[in-house]
């Protein structure tokens, strides 16, 4: 009997997480029903492991200040947004650098906006257009006033400008006007 170890009795108590002192409880428990919930402010956090997987060539570009994508030797047709496989006819893509000028396509001001970009709006996304390539890219734009956008914008030049630090997501790249506007 060696290996006997007496069983847990009692939990150790530690003062991390949530606690509670003085929580109301009437003495009469018909006034149960009546009680206000108890609410609780609680940190979250949770580390999500995940790979970009065929898109590492791009975040790795990003990183290194260049905006990859890939374009089909079958078929020639090049995507903003790289794709692995063409949509058009199925081929394996090859990767390619794409220029850091372009032009707008188009653009919304977005008033709302996720979590992350609640306390930037409002701001300015764009649809980025590079000659030779079929599809659009989704960016930021800085450098204007989203309360005073225009229709004028569309077709005008923009360049590429990219995070000192990246942070391996699409937003290390965001576009500035490549002339007054």
């Amino acid at each position: 009997m060696a290996d006997y170890k007496e069983p847990i009795t009692k939990i150790e108590e530690t003062e991390d997480g949530t606690v509670l002192f003085n929580v109301p409880f009437p003495e009469d428990l018909s006034q149960l029903k009546g009680m206000s919930p108890i609410q609780i402010k609680q940190p979250y956090q949770i580390d999500y492991l995940h790979s970009y997987g065929q898109d590492s060539p791009f975040f790795a570009g990003l990183a290194n200040k260049k905006i990859i994508s890939t374009k089909c030797p079958k078929c020639g047709y090049a995507y903003g947004t790289p794709k692995f496989h063409c949509m058009m006819c199925g081929a394996e893509c090859d990767w390619v650098e794409l220029p850091q000028e372009a032009r707008i396509h188009t653009f919304t001001t977005c008033h709302f906006g996720s979590q992350e970009f609640l306390p930037q709006c409002p701001f300015v996304l764009i649809l980025v257009e590079w000659p030779g390539v079929d599809t659009l890219f989704l960016a930021r734009m800085v450098g204007v006033d989203p309360l005073k956008a225009s229709m004028d914008w569309v077709g005008k030049k923009i360049k590429a400008r990219f995070l000192r630090n990246s942070k391996f997501k699409p937003t290390d790249v965001y576009f500035v006007p490549a002339e007054p506007m």
